[in-house]
């Protein structure tokens, strides 16, 4: 609710994938603001994948599903029904207690995730995705600046201190030849 607060980039009607999503703590604020479960024509859409099981929320379609399967964005795409207007991605790997492992591990979730991203994005999208400070995201950072209007790394307060945990927020996407 924090980053959507300050960059408003949940609009109604948009429509939305969730990456990681369990336990759904952002499909359901993303339901809500999409107003996923309107009846008036003017619903948005999220579709969450996770490879662990979820609770059903109202208004999401819920895949329990490896996103690194061969057929995940297939199947992504088709339960949307369409491009996405914002792909959030808070997958993370089990931790191994080893910290550059931890790092690197959640980096390549984050670049698979930016590559999904890319793929099924509308001109404008957004793309939102936690990151764990390490010293690997230079590239991953060089791409979203090459896609994107607009990058920022965002702490959000919810988010505890000594936590390594950030998120990166891209929107503007600029679809290319080179994209898609």
């Amino acid at each position: 609710m924090e980053l959507d607060d300050r960059f408003h980039f949940l609009k109604p009607g948009a429509r939305v994938v969730d990456l990681g999503a369990a336990p759904g703590g952002w499909s359901l604020v993303a339901a809500e603001r999409v107003r996923a479960t309107a009846s008036d024509g003017k619903a948005g859409r999220v579709v969450a994948i996770d490879l662990e099981e979820m609770a059903p929320i109202a208004g999401v379609a819920i895949l329990h599903l490896d996103f690194l399967a061969d057929d995940a964005p297939a199947r992504l795409r088709a339960a949307l029904g369409g491009s996405a207007d914002v792909v959030l991605s808070d997958m993370a790997a089990p931790a191994t207690g080893h910290t550059r492992i931890d790092h690197l591990r959640i980096m390549a979730l984050l670049e698979a995730a930016l590559d999904f991203a890319l793929d099924v994005l509308a001109p404008g999208g957004a793309f939102i995705g936690k990151v764990l400070r390490g010293g690997a995201e230079r590239e991953l950072l060089d791409m979203l600046r090459h896609n994107f209007a607009e990058v920022r790394h965002v702490k959000p307060p919810a988010s505890r201190k000594e936590s390594a945990e950030i998120y990166v927020v891209a929107l503007g996407f600029r679809k290319s030849a080179a994209t898609g």
